[in-house]
């Protein structure tokens, strides 16, 4: 989302603005050793987790999706962490201190985005039975499509990972005074190993702690911030009279529609998304992960978006890029010692957390999609997870390498983020369609791509240059989203006027025809290793809830403000420990399998 925000900057303020978050957000120094002693003691704890998942991947099915049996609303709290980042606190908190409510109603549109997902999208996503969306894309539209969005997918997403990778190592060098290129590359070492090593399972355990942590930071920020400004009444008394408008300034509801509409073929078509549907064991319960992060995202918000908007209350004089530290400032303000270290930790790993997922299904995509597909379709078990094992190192290791390169090229970062910006409708849209039509085929998406594409570069590069004449955020969201979707519309009538049906829908209906009888003759080991490997996720949540509690409690001792708050939020993780462990104690395997998995 915040790259979305970025993509739509004009030339200059997109040379600058990662650099500039950042440089913003690093103001704040850790002078605690206690902060510094909470950020290394979680980093330490959170790969510790991924090597508790190192010999839970037995084939692609466990290590990518998780046996296609993760709890849904283990998926939903992932998903929704999947749209986390340091831009989350410095964009959004950026937009809520200069424009107050509006960055909330920005926000629904994921909420609404969600729902639609739920209600059509992801239940479709999960009946395909295949384990990514690049599959589908191949079964369905043909060999030549899936080429086509593999390459873009993988070089975007590469590159836009490494891109973020790159300014929490700047924020980590400077908060604890580390180098630079160490700490880039040890943050990328640290996030490749428990992601290769864990597989899905390593990445949803760690996306449910950051969600846990920050949740617990914010809920301690939220009443400090306004015990500091002197109660809510006098929060809003100090605020502008429009500070709480739905609308404001160039946020439109032409805006916020247009991402409306980008948000449902986002969150419903990114390949980083589809995989949370597809790893459940079920089209209801991949309903359930989407209508989750839809409830967390109609509330979240209001919430998140609290502090740096009471923030305007204390301090109204920020002006310009200055209001990106908003966020930042009212945490050094109101946190005493540790629970700041707390809210950075929080940050740091909410950012990982989307490189991580990314990282986790580019590697599916080449190992299931590439390898198995073109390159060794007999490959074993053993030599698939291998394989996925290797490419996560080799596509976090170039992470890394962008990473460092991006205070020399970030022209190179620029061009690739516009890349997405300009790529997200024309990939989006057409597999989408795919899900219901059986009309649409490869050819006509290969060319509505193409044709999207080049609409879209025409309006975000050419015209600005050529023709000085350049888009609204509004209008290049609906152009980016609603060319592709007017296209294929023409076709389906078209198709439907003329009776055609698509040649590949037919052999896709074999195809998971096929899938599907093989999914029946599943072995009843493979089931019980699924059950156990599921068990034993729940286990390591409930553990790591208590490993939490237990940390904010030692925290709320030290606090010279909010200790009691601090204090009764553990108690409540560590009740909440209770709900993944029961959920555990629920999943009973085969007494014979379970004797023989334990003797291993």
């Amino acid at each position: 989302m915040y790259l979305l925000l970025f993509a739509h900057c004009d030339g200059s303020e997109r040379a600058n603005f990662t650099n500039i978050f950042l440089r913003k957000l690093s103001k704040t120094v850790l002078n605690s050793t206690i902060d510094t002693a909470v950020i290394f003691i979680f980093s330490a704890f959170v790969l510790a987790i991924g090597m508790l998942f190192a010999r839970t991947g037995r084939n692609l099915k466990s290590f990518f999706a998780g046996g296609e049996a993760v709890p849904w609303f283990i998926g939903g709290l992932s998903l929704f962490m999947s749209f986390f980042s340091a831009g989350t606190f410095v964009a959004w908190g950026s937009i809520a201190y200069k424009h107050g409510w509006v960055a909330v109603t920005i926000q629904w549109t994921m909420c609404v985005g969600a729902i639609v997902t739920g209600l059509f999208l992801a239940p479709r996503w999960r009946a395909t039975g295949n384990l990514t969306a690049a599959e589908f894309i191949r079964e369905r539209l043909g060999e030549r499509v899936q080429k086509t969005y593999i390459g873009i997918f993988t070089l975007v997403s590469v590159f836009i990972k490494g891109s973020v990778l790159y300014p929490v190592a700047k924020l980590v060098s400077i908060s604890l005074g580390f180098p630079l290129v160490e700490s880039t590359i040890v943050l990328g070492l640290f996030m490749i190993a428990y992601t290769a090593v864990g597989g899905l399972w390593a990445v949803m355990v760690t996306d449910i702690l950051q969600f846990v942590i920050l949740t617990a930071a914010v809920f301690i920020l939220l009443p400090l911030s306004l015990a500091k400004v002197g109660g809510f009444d006098k929060f809003t008394q100090s605020v502008p009279d429009d500070f709480f408008n739905l609308l404001h300034g160039e946020y439109t509801l032409g805006f916020v529609m247009a991402f409306v509409l980008y948000h449902i073929a986002y969150i419903g078509g990114n390949w980083t998304f589809v995989q949370r549907y597809t790893s459940v064991d079920s089209p209801k319960s991949a309903r359930k992960v989407a209508f989750l992060f839809a409830a967390l995202y109609l509330v979240s918000p209001m919430i998140w978006m609290l502090p740096p908007m009471i923030y305007r209350a204390l301090n109204p004089s920020l002006v310009g890029l200055d209001t990106e530290n908003a966020y930042l400032l009212i945490c050094k303000a109101v946190l005493p010692p540790g629970l700041l270290g707390l809210m950075l930790t929080g940050m740091y790993f909410s950012t990982s957390a989307s490189a991580n997922t990314t990282l986790n299904v580019v590697s599916a995509v080449f190992t299931n999609d590439i390898y198995k597909g073109f390159i060794n379709p007999k490959a074993s078990d053993r030599q698939l997870i291998k394989i996925a094992r290797l490419s996560s190192w080799g596509f976090g290791l170039g992470m890394i390498v962008i990473a460092l390169l991006v205070p020399a090229a970030g022209g190179i970062v620029e061009v690739v983020l516009s890349i997405s910006a300009i790529s997200g409708g024309p990939l989006l849209a057409p597999p989408l369609w795919a899900l219901f039509s059986k009309r649409i085929n490869g050819k006509t998406t290969f060319w509505i791509t193409v044709i999207g594409l080049t609409v879209n570069l025409f309006f975000k590069v050419l015209s600005p240059w050529l023709l000085d004449f350049k888009l609204s955020r509004a209008l290049e969201t609906i152009i980016g989203i609603g060319l592709p979707l007017v296209l294929l519309l023409a076709y389906e009538l078209y198709a439907r006027s003329k009776g055609l049906i698509s040649e590949e829908y037919e052999q896709y209906l074999a195809t998971k025809a096929t899938r599907k009888a093989a999914k029946l003759a599943e072995t009843e080991e493979e089931a019980t290793e699924i059950k156990r490997q599921n068990r034993f996720g729940m286990r390591v949540i409930a553990g790591a809830l208590v490993f939490v509690a237990a940390m904010l409690l030692g925290l709320s001792a030290f606090a010279t403000s909010g200790g009691m708050v601090t204090a009764a939020i553990a108690v409540v993780i560590l009740l909440g420990a209770i709900i993944p462990w029961r959920a555990a104690q629920k999943i009973e395997l085969s007494k014979q399998n379970a004797i023989s998995m334990d003797t291993k």
